[in-house]
């Protein structure tokens, strides 16, 4: 798949966090990290690792500016989020995300939900993107679902729905909640796989890196895969390094998250 080569990025770090409050999402008033100081350059890809109920997925409802944050400031491509405002719509959408449940129109077909943010956010005609839809189908191996409606597919290949409508708009960061999480081992393999070709800009991307950003909770699955790698933990986002780090790091939750046995996702 040919995909248009995206805007020139900032000059600066494609994400900036400065004293950043994440609240809630079920909650609304509720902190749940504090002061969070963090900094996503371009092309980089990062695993925020933590247990059941660390924020993770606030997290990433912030920082894919689905809310403010409580305090302080995040910017993404230089710019102050959350981005509202119709005509700064764009930069916002240089940016996109992957639900842990997909967060699919269940009663659409695979095909018309990847169609849907082309529609919304470009006003493309369906005949328009025939196409490009079929192009997006076949790179995920979702071909023979296409006529399928999302509701009945299994936990599997929802999630790799949600993935292939991220992608629709051609973002350069993809920020992605627990995309691991509740798959089998050959939808695991397949999915990191594909992420480690979207960081290294194989394939349709022709060179141009991806910057990831992804959540988890099994850091083996992603001790060889992702380059940077943070903790949420007690409230706070705690920045471990580079991969090289992880096996002799001396947080001891590193070292839970790291031993045989523990859950996958």
């Amino acid at each position: 798949m040919m995909m248009d080569p995206p805007s020139a990025a900032a000059n600066g770090p494609v994400i900036e966090m400065s004293g950043v409050n994440v609240g809630s999402m079920q909650q609304p008033g509720v902190t749940v990290l504090e002061d969070v100081d963090w900094r996503v350059e371009a092309g980089d890809y990062w695993l925020i690792a933590g247990m059941h109920g660390s924020g993770k997925s606030d997290f990433v409802a912030m920082t894919g500016g689905l809310m403010p944050p409580r305090a302080g400031s995040y910017r993404l491509f230089g710019r102050e989020m959350p981005i509202f405002d119709e005509e700064e719509l764009p930069e916002r959408l240089r940016l996109g995300l992957v639900f842990e449940d997909g967060h699919l129109l269940h009663r659409l077909t695979v095909a018309e939900n990847l169609f849907l943010p082309l529609q919304y956010h470009r006003g493309t005609k369906r005949h328009e993107a025939t196409e490009r839809v079929a192009a997006m189908l076949e790179l995920t191996g979702l071909t023979h679902w296409a006529d399928t409606t999302a509701g009945s597919l299994g936990r599997n290949w929802q999630k790799r729905v949600g993935l292939a409508r991220a992608l629709m708009l051609e973002p350069e960061v993809l920020v992605l909640d627990h995309p691991l999480g509740g798959l089998d081992l050959r939808h695991t393999t397949w999915w990191l796989d594909f992420l480690d070709q979207l960081s290294t800009g194989g394939g349709f991307l022709q060179g141009r890196r991806m910057t990831l950003v992804a959540t988890g909770e099994d850091l083996r699955l992603w001790q060889h895969r992702a380059g940077n790698f943070a903790l949420l933990k007690q409230g706070r986002l705690v920045t471990l390094g580079k991969r090289s780090v992880l096996a002799g790091h001396s947080e001891p939750l590193v070292k839970e998250l790291l031993a045989e046995g523990f859950g996958v996702g």
